[in-house]
């Protein structure tokens, strides 16, 4: 898991990495820190298994601890987290040393993952259906203090233990 590390120890993820967890120390929702992107990443390489998909680890990985790197700007700019965050992705991605690179295709597929996480599509690409499933099956809504002040609606809540 070399690239990922490398992808979470760049210091512009890290800048809003930090800026997040600031920004939702008090937040009683759903969070989006390291405990969030791992089970999303984690669900995603299981999914990834279970259908054969033959994605590489790390490519999942990767856009899983990247999918919400821009949602400090959404709360302090107003812009979508997953444009913003498609955006701080590609310089973080594009700044790796040729040694930890990812090809372009891979880039290009966690790029688009990224951008594509929050609303489904019927022209979704293989990764990018894949995060956006495991992004809504990580909340562990059944277990949440907060559920019934949760504005999700009840369809896209997971109330019962799936993955």
């Amino acid at each position: 898991m070399k690239r990922v590390n490398a992808l979470r120890a760049h210091p512009l993820y890290q800048k809003y990495y930090r800026e997040l967890e600031e920004l939702e120390k008090d937040r009683i929702f759903c969070r989006h820190q390291m405990p969030h992107l791992l089970d999303v990443a984690r669900i995603a390489w299981i999914l990834n298994l279970e259908r054969g998909l033959g994605f590489d680890r790390e490519v999942v990985y990767a856009a899983a601890v990247l999918h919400d790197i821009g949602k400090a700007l959404q709360y302090t700019e107003k812009i979508p987290h997953e444009k913003a965050g498609e955006e701080i992705a590609a310089q973080i991605l594009g700044d790796l040393p040729e040694e930890l690179a990812f090809s372009e295709e891979e880039k290009q597929m966690i790029l688009r993952a990224i951008a594509g996480h929050r609303r489904w599509r019927e022209d979704m690409e293989l990764l990018e259906s894949l995060l956006y499933e495991s992004d809504k099956r990580s909340r562990q809504c059944f277990a949440c203090p907060a559920e019934s002040e949760c504005d999700w609606s009840p369809e896209k809540k997971n109330l019962e233990i799936d993955i």
